[in-house]
């Protein structure tokens, strides 16, 4: 089985932005057998350990794609333009955090599960509309990355 690692990325002083936090941390909280979820926040250099060993790549994060508030996307990276992720606005670049990492190819599996943000500005919540969505956003990564 391939070595699987789920980084939750955002800010959770933006509201809707944190929500990849707001998932790593309710996916820590349950626990996935075999595999390593981080809560990198907006500090994608504190992921690099991790980005070393994977092998399988889950992250998830805010995208603007422009849908429904509360949308869930499910994208291979290489689908992703970089401005639709949220994270992306402040700097965050997964093929540039791969290579600090010392990885000269991407992990063999890379996937992104975005949530449409409803609002991004000083809140520490989650809009009404990514906060329903946050349970079906779990089940899909549990999904995907096995069983609990």
């Amino acid at each position: 089985m391939a070595y699987t690692v789920v980084l939750g990325l955002g800010n959770l002083l933006l509201g809707d932005e944190g929500v990849g936090v707001h998932a790593a941390r309710a996916l820590l909280a349950g626990g996935l057998a075999g595999v390593e979820v981080v809560d990198v926040g907006t500090a994608i250099l504190d992921a690099l350990p991790a980005l070393q060993r994977a092998e399988r790549l889950v992250v998830i994060d805010a995208v603007q794609a422009g849908g429904t508030p509360g949308s869930i996307y499910r994208m291979p990276f290489d689908q992703v333009r970089p401005a639709a992720m949220v994270a992306g606005l402040h700097g965050f670049d997964l093929s540039r955090a791969l290579a600090l990492a010392g990885r000269e190819d991407a992990p063999e599996h890379v996937l992104v599960f975005g949530v449409e943000p409803a609002r991004i500005e000083s809140s520490l919540e989650l809009s009404p509309a990514v906060a329903a969505a946050l349970p079906f956003l779990l089940d899909a990564v549990r999904a995907e990355v096995g069983p609990a």
